[in-house]
């Protein structure tokens, strides 16, 4: 790490030291999770760059859910769950740091639930989460390890709901599905109370979520991310650093 790097972490965490209580929000992608063995998905060797029949980003689509479910989970189920995972030195900091009063929300794209086991308790979980499933039919909720139990139990590969026959889905938001309104509304309502937000790993190239800078008013914005990203104009202070590096304190 070369001395500008430093220098940019040192001003970022006097900023947290000096942030009023409850003032501070935390927007995340997938490059919080990269240091706990979860691949992201726009980096060389991230998820798309993987080779599958169809384009992942085709594989996560709403469409081909209905259309090919068989396929669907099969490549959610090796490319999407990582239960064994477990929280780094970011998810970690941030808890902490929700404890101590400063952070007053995690608003994540990430599915893994990491930040809840590190123990943060108020994240806002844009993308939904892999530990939550429904029935489509009657609405009955599963766990994650109850979803690959009905899988591999299934001819097909489809989990489906004992009670009624329903395919079980995974609590996550695919492409072409809505964001959930509520989740989305106090994740607006976090950052436009904010006097520090932190953006880190994520590239802010996926809408509606990357859009929710632009409710920020506040003192402070920081951008960490390994790679620039379309809204670094905007930021007060750009960290090009491992998410976890920056949280080590």
């Amino acid at each position: 790490m070369d001395d500008e790097a430093r220098r940019g972490i040192e001003a970022f965490r006097n900023w947290v030291d000096e942030t009023k209580p409850g003032r501070m929000v935390f927007f995340g992608g997938a490059g919080v999770s990269t240091e706990s063995g979860i691949p992201d998905f726009r980096s060389p060797d991230g998820l798309y760059a993987q080779k599958y029949p169809h384009p992942p980003e085709q594989m996560i689509s709403r469409s081909f859910f209905d259309a090919h479910p068989a396929e669907f989970f099969a490549f959610y189920s090796d490319r999407m769950l990582a239960l064994d995972a477990q929280p780094n030195r970011a998810h970690r900091k941030l808890a902490e740091l929700e404890q101590a009063g400063t952070l007053s929300a995690v608003v994540t794209q990430n599915i893994d639930g990491l930040h809840q086991k590190a123990g943060s308790e108020r994240v806002l979980e844009l993308h939904g989460s892999v530990l939550r499933n429904f029935c489509m039919d009657c609405g009955a909720a599963y766990p994650v390890d109850e979803l690959l139990r009905l899988r591999d139990e299934a001819a097909d590969g489809v989990p489906r709901c004992p009670a009624c026959g329903g395919i079980v889905k995974p609590d996550v938001v695919l492409y072409e599905e809505a964001l959930d309104e509520h989740t989305l509304q106090a994740s607006v309502d976090a950052i436009a109370r904010a006097d520090l937000l932190v953006v880190a790993g994520t590239s802010l190239a996926v809408y509606p979520a990357a859009g929710l800078i632009d409710f920020f008013q506040g003192d402070h914005l920081v951008i960490v991310n390994r790679t620039p990203t379309p809204r670094d104009r905007q930021a007060d202070l750009c960290l090009a650093a491992n998410v976890g590096d920056v949280f080590d304190f």
